[in-house]
């Protein structure tokens, strides 16, 4: 063989590997995945959680041109949601619309089978909103300071109803009660449903609801609204003002749902997903539905999430210690 000859092939040979490396990946990397594309959401239908997903969800099908299905996994708070989609195979079919209890207060109050850092990969924010405390008309109050005197008059007699232990209506009500100083009583649900009827029949006194389901309440009178738990008054409530704002600077319980995946999931499949959901977020028909709803879209990377997840973690962390609080 001539030394040209030589040369011509030693190059091509030396390219194969390069060859292998780049195209073996995209094949293992399909996107969008080649089966139908789950959403996990670990609430029942017809709640907060459900309604942004089933929005998001239409849009994101009809974006990558692939079928992607609500997938509802009710129960534990959402944790069984969570160890399945921990649980998944990373081939990027398999998302969840991952919720604060879950992701960053339960591993502080219980033995989990699944580990939020280690076996969920964060892709973004999804919606982000305050609850709002709501008390039973016949409470007799009408202003949160009128409630937190109420409280200290009666230790211990006052009590607030949660979506279940480890959620986020529940660490917002222990948070209120370590920074006013007062003493109200947990009683936990198995939903914001059998929560709200209790609240409306008078057999509990308040509630950190969300604001779709105590809107139309609040409109009848039947219920009051005393305060909303995020640092900004939300634009769907104007004229009740926040905890924040009536004398706790700086108080802050938001409740937000966020998109995740296994962490088996290859970083390009991640970043992709990002992509998308961000795009489908930001899109004006799908911004202008969640807000109707009073849920604020809120897309970001997947590091801006990571970062979040790590401060709630230690915020809620710290509210579980000092306040002793345990699975129910």
């Amino acid at each position: 063989m001539k030394k040209r000859q030589l040369l011509k092939v030693s190059a091509a040979l030396a390219l194969l590997p390069v060859f292998t490396t780049f195209t073996a990946p995209a094949q293992a990397q399909d996107f969008p995945p080649k089966k139908t594309v789950s959403l996990v959401v670990g609430f029942a239908a017809g709640g907060a959680a459900d309604t942004a997903a089933r929005l998001i969800a239409k849009k994101l099908g009809d974006n990558i041109g692939q079928t992607v299905i609500v997938d509802n996994k009710p129960g534990a708070g959402g944790n069984i949601a969570h160890q399945f989609v921990a649980n998944a195979a990373g081939d990027g079919a398999t998302l969840l619309f991952g919720s604060v209890g879950p992701l960053t207060i339960a591993p502080h109050m219980m033995k989990l089978g699944y580990d939020p850092v280690r076996d969920l990969a964060p892709i973004t924010m999804g919606v982000n909103f305050p609850n709002v405390l709501v008390v039973h008309a016949g409470v007799g109050v009408k202003t949160l300071a009128e409630f937190v005197a109420l409280a200290k008059k009666k230790p211990g007699s006052l009590d607030f109803a949660s979506t279940g232990a480890d959620s986020a209506s529940h660490l917002a009500g222990e948070l209120f009660n370590v920074q006013a100083g007062i003493e109200t009583v947990h009683i936990p649900y198995k939903g914001g449903a059998p929560a709200l009827q209790d609240l409306l029949g008078g057999r509990v006194a308040s509630y950190y609801s969300t604001p779709a389901t105590a809107g139309p309440h609040i409109e009848s009178g039947k219920l009051i609204p005393l305060a909303t738990t995020g640092l900004t008054r939300p634009a769907f409530m104007p004229n009740v003002p926040t905890i924040a704002e009536s004398g706790y600077p700086g108080f802050n319980a938001t409740n937000w749902y966020a998109f995740v995946a296994s962490s088996k999931t290859p970083k390009p499949l991640l970043d992709r997903w990002n992509l998308e959901l961000v795009k489908v977020l930001n899109a004006p028909d799908v911004r202008e539905q969640l807000l109707k709803h009073g849920l604020t879209p809120q897309p970001g990377t997947r590091d801006e999430l990571a970062r979040y997840m790590a401060s709630e973690s230690a915020t809620w962390g710290r509210i579980v210690r000092e306040r002793k609080i345990s699975a129910e």
